[in-house]
């Protein structure tokens, strides 16, 4: 399988603090991981890193065969779908759900000069369709609720067919109805032959779709365990990352875990 994210030795340093340190990750094209860990571990740091937002302090980080430094960003953004909330922050609140879509083909937020074709239109019309957006897509960004905001950028994430597809805490916020619907759709997606290389960062494992296959948890900036999922999520290894002791149980496809007393 090709290779789509390598990070070697990868660390970045903000304000001559440790944001991550030493970093080794591969992702293959048909791999699906979740990042977990508790807040200021370096998740979406991680996420900015692979979705060629920013550069590494230290070590190499190659995305699609492209190593970051030595590559035209802008031309590897457009292959690589991103939803999170830094990004839905920098959607106008007035552009509407259609458009919103579109312009992920230009990697741009906001709908000014670009040009969009037939093929353009049906893609979008499509990708609304299956995220179950369609009958938003007059909608304004702005007055749509947060599940379906979330829903929004995972369709402007997929609208490209990425070659890999980054998710920054998709299902963050929801209610538990809207939380089980995004998550089953997830799981849909990624089960899919035409689905790209997904990695997720979430703070839960109630959030992990059925179907992810690799797991890797963080704890201030270093790597605990990073593996097939069955081997990564143990109990044991998210205490390590959590700092705190839980037990871990799995039913269906899907995790929970509390603290012991």
């Amino acid at each position: 399988m090709a290779e789509v994210v390598k990070f070697q030795g990868v660390g970045v340093v903000r304000s001559g603090r440790p944001i991550l340190d030493g970093i080794d990750w591969s992702v293959d094209e048909r791999d699906r991981w979740v990042v977990l860990g508790p807040n200021g571990a370096g998740k979406s740091t991680l996420l900015a890193l692979a979705s060629a937002q920013m550069h590494p302090t230290s070590g190499t980080v190659s995305i699609l065969g492209e190593q970051l430094g030595r590559t035209n960003v802008f031309d590897l953004r457009p292959s690589i779908g991103l939803a999170s909330t830094a990004m839905a922050r920098r959607i106008p609140e007035a552009e509407t759900v259609r458009d919103m879509v579109l312009t992920a083909g230009y990697a741009v937020t906001g709908r000014w000069n670009e040009e969009y074709d037939e093929i353009d239109d049906a893609q979008a019309d499509t990708v609304l369709a299956e995220w179950q957006l369609a009958e938003l897509a007059d909608r304004t960004f702005g007055t749509l609720s947060d599940g379906e905001r979330k829903r929004a950028m995972i369709a402007r994430a997929v609208m490209t067919d990425p070659e890999l597809l980054l998710l920054d805490e998709p299902s963050a916020s929801l209610d538990l109805g809207s939380r089980e619907g995004l998550l089953r759709s997830l799981s849909a997606y990624a089960a899919s032959e035409f689905a790209p290389a997904i990695a997720m960062v979430t703070h839960h494992v109630e959030e992990i779709p059925v179907g992810m296959t690799h797991a890797m948890l963080l704890r201030e900036g270093r790597a605990v365990a990073a593996g097939p999922i069955a081997e990564t999520i143990t109990a044991a290894n998210l205490s390590e990352a959590f700092g705190v002791r839980l037990a871990l149980e799995q039913r269906d496809g899907r995790y929970s875990a509390r603290a012991e007393y």
